[in-house]
């Protein structure tokens, strides 16, 4: 037996992916093959394989107990719309040019509509200290049930109006509220529009002032949680030349929000100081200031050691009053 396990009837937009899953049962295991026949009418059903499509077409298929196999198409266009079948069968003589397989090869179907992707108008605009956000669908495809917009997973406001234009108010700066938000549209299949609020980095310092023992490691650093991603971070230190990664006692860890300085074996006199981490996108540049102060070892000793002192000092002072101290002039049951 074989069977298609994904939706029979899917719809999809240009540019989207779909992804069918076949599963076939039988002993001998049997082999899986797909088959696509399109909607124009003299096209006849021609077999898919991994690669195929200008390298859009991926098959995946194991064979264990039983067989299973999936087909994923990427970038879909319009001409990807049709039938595709999936095809099962364990007859040795199944793929023989010229024999008759005694086994028929079982069947199983899933038509997929691929639908031009509608243009969307993505705008942001500033007033009065608020941020407008707005979507603008040009050509509508279906009707429209409602709309959603998001920032990641969460979902920032939601209406069930059919219009083609929805918008998204936000108190405050661009700089407070960088990212990207996604207008979705509750249509048959789902339209998200994209609108990008960019600004330069805004950088800061994890903290502002770190301290160090002499001879441990230092760790310095800097986070940019604004949109677009930095895509250069660079370390001075006291307005001098770039700190370069691997050089001397440094190390430098950056990632797109994140950057790390790490200085090895801390020296009071060349370390201490003030290191600037500064970061660069596509917006522009932002940086941020980090005081390193570097101890003596001997420093975490010091209030340990005063205790031990005012301990001696009292110690002292009690063993002088003792001596000091007059002893009793008669003792009892004796005269002196």
């Amino acid at each position: 037996a074989g069977f298609i396990k994904s939706p029979l009837s899917q719809k999809r937009l240009t540019q989207d992916s779909v992804e069918l899953y076949c599963e076939a049962i039988g002993s001998p295991i049997p082999e899986i093959q797909w088959w696509f026949e399109g909607n124009d009418p003299n096209e006849t059903y021609a077999q898919l394989w991994d690669g195929a499509r200008q390298d859009r077409v991926k098959i995946n298929a194991t064979y264990n107990l039983h067989s299973t196999s999936t087909v994923y198409i990427a970038n879909l266009s319009v001409d990807d719309s049709g039938m595709y079948e999936c095809r099962a069968s364990n007859d040795p003589d199944r793929n023989h040019l010229s024999k008759s397989p005694k086994v028929k090869w079982i069947r199983s179907q899933a038509n997929v509509f691929v639908i031009e992707r509608p243009n969307i108008i993505a705008l942001v605009s500033v007033s009065s200290g608020k941020l407008i956000l707005s979507c603008n669908m040009t050509a509508p495809h279906a009707s429209i049930e409602g709309h959603e917009w998001m920032r990641g997973d969460k979902v920032l406001q939601k209406d069930t109006e059919s219009s083609a234009f929805t918008s998204y108010t936000i108190e405050g700066k661009m700089e407070e509220h960088s990212g990207v938000y996604d207008c979705v549209y509750k249509t048959n299949p789902i339209v998200k529009g994209q609108v990008n609020i960019s600004v330069a980095p805004q950088v800061v310092a994890y903290k502002k002032s770190e301290h160090g023992n002499e001879g441990d490691t230092g760790v310095l650093t800097c986070k940019s949680p604004s949109f677009p991603p930095v895509t250069t971070w660079t370390w001075y230190k006291n307005d001098r030349e770039p700190i370069i990664n691997g050089s001397g006692r440094y190390i430098i860890k950056s990632g797109e929000n994140k950057t790390e300085l790490r200085i090895l074996k801390l020296n009071i006199e060349e370390d201490t100081g003030d290191y600037h981490c500064n970061a660069t996108n596509t917006f522009g540049f932002g940086g941020a200031v980090v005081n390193l102060r570097v101890r003596s070892r001997l420093a975490a000793l010091w209030p340990f050691l005063g205790i031990v002192a005012e301990v001696l000092v009292l110690v002292t002072i009690i063993f002088i009053y003792e001596k000091r101290r007059k002893p009793d002039e008669v003792l009892d049951g004796k005269k002196g």
